[in-house]
This record gives C-alpha cells, sequence and structure tokens, in this order.
C-alpha cells in the first residue's frame, strides 16, 4: 500500500510539473515531442537547428531531475518502507518508476498530448504527429531503460543509510 501512495504522489508531482511548463509555454518542452514537430519548429524559426534532440540546459535540468529522484526516494525508501538492502530500494524505486513511467506514456502523453489542443505549437497545429502513439510508447520503453541506472543509484544509497 506504501509504494502505492509514494507512485501516486509521484504522478502527482510529475504531473503538475510536466503540465505546467507544456502549457506554460509548449516549446520548454519541444525536445520531448515527435521528430517531425521539431523539425516544423526548426522550419518556422522557432528553435535553433540543433544536432542534437535535446539542448544543454534540457539535459541539465534532466540531470538535476534524476539526482533529486534518488536522493528523495533513497531516503523516502530507508525511513516510510524500512529499506535496508541495495535489492529492496532498487526494486521499490524502480516500481515506481514504472508507475510513473507508464502513466506518463499512457495517460499524459496518448491521451492528454495527442489530444489537447493547448500543447500545440502555433504553425504545427495541424500536423498528424501530435497523435503518434508508437513514438510516446518508444520513448516509455527508453523510460523504463533510463530509470534503471537511476535505480540502480537509489538501491545503492539506500543501502548506506
Amino acid at each position: 500500500m506504501t509504494i502505492l501512495i509514494e507512485s501516486l504522489i509521484g504522478i502527482l508531482l510529475f504531473t503538475i510539473i510536466i503540465v505546467t511548463l507544456t502549457l506554460k509555454d509548449p516549446l520548454t518542452s519541444v525536445g520531448d515531442y515527435p521528430p517531425a514537430i521539431r523539425e516544423k519548429c526548426i522550419e518556422l524559426g522557432l528553435i535553433a537547428e540543433r544536432k542534437q534532440r535535446f539542448t544543454r540546459e534540457d539535459l541539465i535540468r534532466k540531470g538535476i531531475a534524476a539526482a533529486a529522484f534518488v536522493l528523495i526516494f533513497a531516503l523516502v525508501l530507508k525511513h516510510f518502507n524500512g529499506a535496508d538492502t541495495f535489492l529492496q530500494g532498487f526494486a521499490e524505486s524502480y516500481l515506481i518508476w514504472l508507475i510513473i513511467d507508464w502513466y506518463d506514456a499512457l495517460v499524459l502523453d496518448c491521451i492528454w498530448f495527442c489530444h489537447s489542443r493547448k500543447v500545440r505549437i502555433p504553425g504545427t497545429e495541424d500536423m498528424k504527429e501530435y497523435k503518434d502513439y508508437r513514438f510516446h510508447i518508444r520513448q516509455s520503453c527508453i523510460g523504463m531503460l533510463l530509470g534503471l541506472p537511476v535505480c540502480l543509484a537509489v538501491g545503492v544509497i539506500t543501502a548506506i543509510l
């Protein structure tokens, strides 16, 4: 039951952060948009052409979020779940990571992003790529893999604490 509550809190916080940033300025999250939409934004002059999908600032922001996840979850799992071992810290944090990742893919991406006009970038509103469900599912699979090193770090810190 504790993991379910922690997952719901994680989902709530994740939703607040993502929805707020995206609604404030969809271009803030353009690195997470399908490639054709990013290319159209470059063509329209809305973003600079770049060789990498994410800017240095994007990577720093994501790195800080991952580090915060590691520290917060190691402490939460240690104090609220009683996790004492590497395996407990890793397994419980990865389960929470997966729940949030799947929520992101299915609810935020496939339902909200694919159907909300509020996330559309001016000049790209009618692009069919906004409803590219496969893109979001593939990104979720990548997210599952990215969670492994993050949750391994949670496991290590949990064992150290």
